[in-house]
């Protein structure tokens, strides 16, 4: 008998549940890895940014000193086909070494954090050492001028207070200076940005790469939808064949027997086989109905629909429901039918005396970005769940489709934990 769930499920008092997001664990969900941009976690105060600059000026002057050195030495086995390789595997070991200084200089000083295991080609790290030494030593001139500026900041003042400079040598000196000093300002920005940018682009995707690896999900996504339409087409087609179709003939035999018969008797008794038969095919039509869509969800809403699927299964399931705002028609559908296959599944084939569902809708303290929607079903049964059988592979599929992911847990001896991520974009 199934429970129904009406005692756990609660709209209102939802807790924002910190969660990743939604291109994220979802792609897989954020979901992070190498997939992810890269970023800093949280702003680092100015006086450890500035120390930063102020060290990659001496980093970049070590790494134009390797570039030159090591050019000079390699630049003859470069050019000569033979021992090119040997020579750029040199030159490319000592500036994978600085590019690590360079790397660890933007983590500790300015908080930016890159992917674990993204693998930074040998063209891609000495076109980032070359960019990185430019910029540094170009910085390092304009703090020079900078400070240069100040100290004769410092001495016009001086003077002034001296009585050496009039009111029309004052004015000039602060013209020229203020003008200096916007520039000087503007152009340590920029090449502050510059440096981040180049880091970004080096120890971590381009924007290129993440566009290609995009566009390859996308590709892989929809072949998986079509093949996951054509096998529920499959399955109606098998499901009103098998089941249906077999009822109907029986009860058009059942009919016709009634006709033909000649016993009053008899023939009340095929009439009320048939109208039991009748009212079988009704029910196994229904049930078809709800496993091709089900009505509920647009009258009545994901969480009465899940209701229905509790209400029809043969083990009790518990079910949890906390989302306090409205969903997105296609999230709404891909968890129903997260939960019904899964349900379903864990009835026929795990050998559950339990299942429990929870939908919970997580978000971001403090920011407006979409929701995510985790859908969480575990069954307490045999385990061992296969998770490229055809049944996990079509909601995979599924929730692919609205950039999720689907993520199974069952060890042998139990229990299966399925969980779905889908961002309500």
């Amino acid at each position: 008998m199934a429970v129904h769930a009406g005692s756990e499920r609660h709209r209102s008092g939802r807790t924002p549940v910190p969660g990743s997001d939604p291109g994220q664990g979802a792609g897989g969900a954020d979901a992070g890895g190498v997939d992810a941009k890269v970023g800093a976690a949280a702003p680092a105060p100015w006086p450890l940014r500035l120390l930063g600059v102020l060290l990659g000026c001496c980093t970049a002057l070590l790494g134009f000193a390797y570039l030159v050195l090591a050019g000079a030495a390699l630049g003859p086995f470069l050019l000569w086909p033979a021992t090119r390789d040997g020579a750029l595997g040199r030159l490319t070991a000592g500036a994978r070494g600085l590019s690590g200084v360079e790397r660890a200089r933007r983590s500790v000083f300015f908080g930016d954090r890159f992917p674990e295991h993204y693998k930074v080609s040998d063209q891609k790290l000495l076109r980032y050492l070359a960019v990185r030494s430019g910029t540094g030593l170009l910085c390092a001139v304009v703090l020079l001028l900078l400070g240069f500026g100040l100290t004769l900041a410092g001495l016009t003042a001086l003077r002034t207070v001296q009585g050496a400079f009039g009111a029309e040598d004052l004015l000039v000196q602060l013209l020229l200076g203020g003008a200096l000093l916007f520039l000087d300002i503007q152009g340590l920005r920029s090449l502050t940005k510059l440096d981040a940018r180049s880091a970004r682009e080096c120890f971590g995707p381009s924007e290129r790469e993440l566009l290609r690896r995009r566009i390859d999900e996308l590709a892989t996504s929809r072949a998986a939808v079509v093949h996951a339409v054509d096998t529920e087409r499959r399955r109606i087609e098998r499901d009103l064949h098998d089941g249906m179709q077999q009822r109907l003939v029986a009860l058009a035999m059942l009919l016709g027997r009634a006709r033909r018969g000649r016993d009053p008797g008899q023939a009340e008794a095929l009439l009320r086989q048939a109208h039991q038969e009748a009212q079988d095919v009704v029910t196994e039509l229904r049930e078809v109905a709800w496993r091709i869509y089900p009505s509920a969800l647009d009258s009545l809403g994901l969480q009465e629909a899940l209701g229905g699927v509790s209400e029809r299964c043969a083990v009790p399931v518990r079910i949890g429901f906390d989302v306090g705002e409205p969903l997105p028609q296609p999230v709404e559908t891909a968890a129903y039918f997260v939960v019904s296959e899964s349900v379903t599944n864990a009835a026929k084939h795990s050998g559950a005396t339990a299942v429990s569902v929870r939908v919970t809708l997580r978000r971001r303290p403090g920011t407006d970005l979409p929701g995510v929607l985790v859908v969480r079903v575990q069954d307490d049964g045999k385990g061992g769940a296969d998770p490229l059988g055809s049944g996990l592979r079509g909601l995979r599929s599924r929730v692919a489709a609205l950039d999720g992911a689907l993520h199974v847990d069952s060890p042998p001896g139990g229990p299966t934990t399925i969980t779905a991520e889908l961002p309500c974009t």
